[in-house]
């Protein structure tokens, strides 16, 4: 990112969805998602890299993603863009503490 944030640099509306987790019957867990909120975003492409998962070639492919500040968001929420789904790996707040940074990965099979 180069130089700060301005609120109009928030041009992409995500939903953000946090994780609910309900008894399957065996012993376990399933866990499915619920919305949160419909928040305001700046997406900006960072890197790629060839991954592999469950023997599956793939390719894991990051961004940040800049949101008004906010305490709820940790790294078992996700962010949705359509059908694409963004996994936040890490958040924390901008140096004025007005937005919350999240550092996030989609996976593409």
């Amino acid at each position: 990112m180069s130089g700060p944030i301005r609120i109009g640099d928030l041009n992409r509306r995500l939903v953000l969805q946090a994780p609910v987790e309900a008894d399957d019957g065996a012993g376990g867990v399933t866990r499915s998602f619920t919305t949160v909120a419909a928040v305001w975003a700046q997406v900006v492409p960072q890197s790629a890299r060839a991954d592999v998962a469950a023997d599956s070639r793939g390719a894991a492919l990051r961004y940040r993603i800049t949101i008004r500040a906010r305490n709820d968001v940790t790294t078992q929420h996700q962010l949705l863009d359509g059908t694409t789904i963004y996994r936040v790996i890490a958040a924390s707040l901008s140096a004025d503490r007005r937005f919350l940074v999240l550092d996030a990965e989609v996976r593409e099979d």
